[in-house]
């Protein structure tokens, strides 16, 4: 057990508020309490590293989701990756690794069936990455619903980012041809040179729809969404005959204050006899361990790589989110809350 923990500070972010627009840091108070003791079947722990992902902006709203908002003076929702310093619970020990949604804080009570065990000999970045929520999503969106198979062509958008690097990997480990798009030189040559994608498509430069084109003139197979917007539309334009389009994020319509942008080309979906599904990998949580044997595997045969973005400090919170949504993160971005 940590020395002392009743005399130790829990640092917390809470929404204040509600954005409009982008979440700035004036919808947080940076709030503090005592360390909280474990009552029988709880367990303490620190956290080490948190999750920034892009679905913690649709938390902060009202609107109705596949999880309940984060209210008015809640910790703000967050994936953590921590130490077990206190445990009165049997399955947990000290000293035990854990990942589970514990919140922007600095320690974190917790039922057994809100923690996952961690290997300690894998670095703690790469549970949140690969073998977290990034990669369970990247992997049933691409094998469940995009119905996969060799010689598919591919396209991923936001493919610099967590679940995007995740998906343009496991497309070429599958034996397909695999194009990206991302926001800027440094990230589309990251694409090509360092995860083998076989070709990256600048939307900062080029004109998305005909790249496209240009990269698969007889159309795309499978489409993995990460952003919506007109680069939906740039895809849906460019779809093969029975095209499978995966919806698994838009994250360039969550701070819109003007409403979502539909996607206009969508008959393309009728004419080419294509289906575009939405993703949610929570439903697949009975199935992560097929998922994680498989990206292990291909992870220590040198065929995957994790990426992190780590920014130092809880305190650096609010501005590391806004990251995600000017597109300055590559890979997954994370907060490294204390050493370890």
């Amino acid at each position: 057990m940590e020395k002392n923990l009743s005399s130790l500070v829990n640092h917390q972010f809470r929404l204040a508020r509600r954005p409009v627009g982008l979440p700035d840091r004036s919808i947080w108070d940076y709030t503090q309490s005592s360390v909280p003791q474990p009552g029988e079947g709880e367990v303490l722990v620190k956290a080490l590293y948190l999750s920034l992902d892009p679905a913690m902006r649709g938390w902060m709203s009202e609107a109705k989701s596949y999880l309940p908002p984060v209210e008015i003076g809640e910790v703000m929702r967050a994936g953590m990756a921590g130490r077990v310093v206190a445990s009165r619970d049997p399955g947990f020990a000290v000293g035990d690794l854990v990942t589970g949604i514990l919140g922007v804080q600095e320690y974190a009570l917790a039922r057994s069936d809100e923690l996952t065990k961690v290997d300690p000999a894998i670095p703690l970045p790469v549970h949140l990455h690969a073998l977290g929520v990034p990669g369970m999503t990247a992997y049933f969106g691409l094998l469940d619903i995009g119905q996969l198979k060799a010689g598919d062509r591919v396209v991923v958008s936001g493919a610099a980012g967590a679940v995007g690097t995740i998906a343009g990997q496991i497309a070429k480990i599958k034996g397909c041809r695999v194009i990206g798009i991302a926001g800027g030189e440094h990230k589309c040559k990251y694409l090509v040179e360092e995860l083998g994608f076989d070709g990256a498509i600048d939307y900062k430069s080029e004109d998305v729809t005909s790249a496209i084109r240009s990269h698969y003139r007889k159309g795309i197979n499978v489409y993995f969404d990460n952003v919506g917007g007109d680069i939906l539309d740039a895809a849906l334009i460019n779809l093969a005959v029975g095209a499978r389009v995966v919806l698994c994020g838009a994250i360039s319509q969550y701070n819109s204050t003007n409403g979502v942008k539909g996607p206009a080309n969508y008959l393309s979906l009728l004419v080419k006899r294509a289906t575009m599904k939405g993703l949610l990998v929570f439903d697949y949580i009975p199935r992560y361990g097929e998922a994680t044997k498989d990206i292990a595997g291909w992870m220590s045969e040198g065929k995957l790589k994790s990426k992190a973005d780590i920014v130092e400090g809880l305190e650096a919170f609010p501005d590391a989110l806004l990251k995600l949504f000017r597109g300055e993160n590559l890979g997954k971005l994370m907060l490294k809350v204390a050493e370890d």
